[in-house]
């Protein structure tokens, strides 16, 4: 099965809340975001962010230049029901991250919580990051989240990449200025927790 259909089979068959990574409210990123933004029409785009509630929040905090991204468009289906007429004020793109073309220098902010970790093959990280480089304006801010050292080994079937601040800094390379990394023990709705890292970079 290709990487779209998993994802289809995975949306398509477990409601939003069912999933491992499910948060109400993604406080962590949303604190980021806000300290990244240089205002409310700061463009900002969300990696993955599917069925994820976070462009909810962005959008009742004022933000008014908000894309989302996703390999399925199940979820994101599922995300323009849930908005109604506040999913015309998004910018919507079904699409790989690996190979999807990105607006050059477009946006401010590029934001990801548990995409970066499914990238297992060397050339798949390198595509990435490629298209943050491509796709962040000069000044602008990379946030990611993957599973941290003591996270999980595989997640929805599929083996990930743990990691460290250090080594996933050292994916993106010397353009993006580590900031600053952070810890989160996040509480699945299954009651299990789940170690994820943060780290929040500033683009050359």
């Amino acid at each position: 099965m290709d990487t779209q259909a998993h994802w289809e089979t995975v949306f398509g068959s477990k409601a939003p809340d069912a999933v491992s990574w499910y948060r109400p409210h993604l406080e962590t990123s949303l604190g980021l975001i806000e300290r990244a933004a240089s205002g409310k029409s700061a463009a900002m785009i969300d990696v993955g962010g599917g069925e994820s509630t976070l462009v909810d929040d962005l959008l009742a905090r004022g933000y008014q230049d908000v894309t989302v991204l996703d390999i399925s468009a199940t979820a994101l289906e599922v995300t323009r029901q849930r908005l109604g007429a506040d999913a015309e004020r998004v910018h919507w793109i079904e699409a790989d991250v690996t190979r999807v073309d990105l607006e050059p220098r477009r946006y401010e902010v590029w934001h990801d919580r548990a995409v970066f970790h499914f990238l297992t093959a060397e050339s798949d990280r390198r595509a990435y990051v490629q298209r943050v480089a491509q796709a962040v304006k000069p000044g602008g801010h990379v946030i990611v989240s993957t599973f941290g050292p003591e996270g999980p080994k595989k997640c929805s079937g599929l083996d990930v990449v743990r990691y460290d601040a250090e080594a996933l800094h050292q994916q993106f390379g010397r353009r993006f200025h580590l900031v600053e990394s952070c810890q989160e023990l996040h509480r699945t709705p299954f009651g299990a927790t789940q170690q994820f890292l943060y780290c929040y970079c500033v683009v050359e």
